[in-house]
């Protein structure tokens, strides 16, 4: 006797849905051999599961489940790469990020803000403290807490913005800036 016939849930359940699993694989990928092909990886995933499959509660749930996460590997396998070419200049070595620069004017512009905004971006933000303890520290509600954070931080990047000329990129990220002399 072989695996299959002594599986009897796995064939009543594979012959229910196997046209539709077909049909619908057909729909996800480019050609039908390739549907074919991943249709019986799905079987034999379920033929893998041996006893186990016979106990599990929604056969066709399972077996779609398992149909899509074959569609999604075929897809990354079939990915496509593009070779980079042997001449292709390195990236300058003595760049320095804005980001890594900009600590130099970080220290002044601090200086600049309120001893209250200057505090939670501290505490927060340079120190690590959570906005839950700092709310704690200094007696507040966690979102009278956070609303002071947000606002110190508005008024940081605005006087980051000012003081030392920073330009942000089209994602919000330091691009450059001119520090202060």
């Amino acid at each position: 006797m072989t695996a299959v016939q002594e599986l009897p849930c796995l064939l009543v359940a594979w012959h229910a849905h196997e046209r539709e699993l077909r049909g619908w694989l057909i729909k996800h990928v480019e050609n039908q051999e390739t549907a074919h092909d991943l249709l019986q990886d799905v079987f034999m995933k379920a033929l893998r599961q041996g006893q186990g499959f016979c106990d599990i509660a929604n056969a066709r749930a399972w077996l779609y489940e398992v149909a899509r996460n074959a569609v999604t590997d075929h897809m990354r396998r079939r990915r496509e790469w593009v070779e980079l070419p042997d001449d292709l200049p390195a990236a300058q070595d003595d760049a320095v990020p804005a980001v890594d620069s900009l600590a130099s004017c970080l220290p002044r512009v601090l200086g600049e803000l309120s001893d209250e905004d200057r505090d939670a971006i501290t505490e927060c933000d340079l120190n690590g403290m959570s906005q839950e303890d700092y709310a704690r520290k200094l007696g507040l509600s966690l979102p009278g807490a956070k609303s002071r954070i947000q606002r110190a931080r508005k008024r940081l990047r605005a006087q980051l913005t000012q003081s030392c000329q920073v330009t942000l990129d089209p994602q919000g990220q330091v691009c450059c800036f001119v520090p202060r002399t």
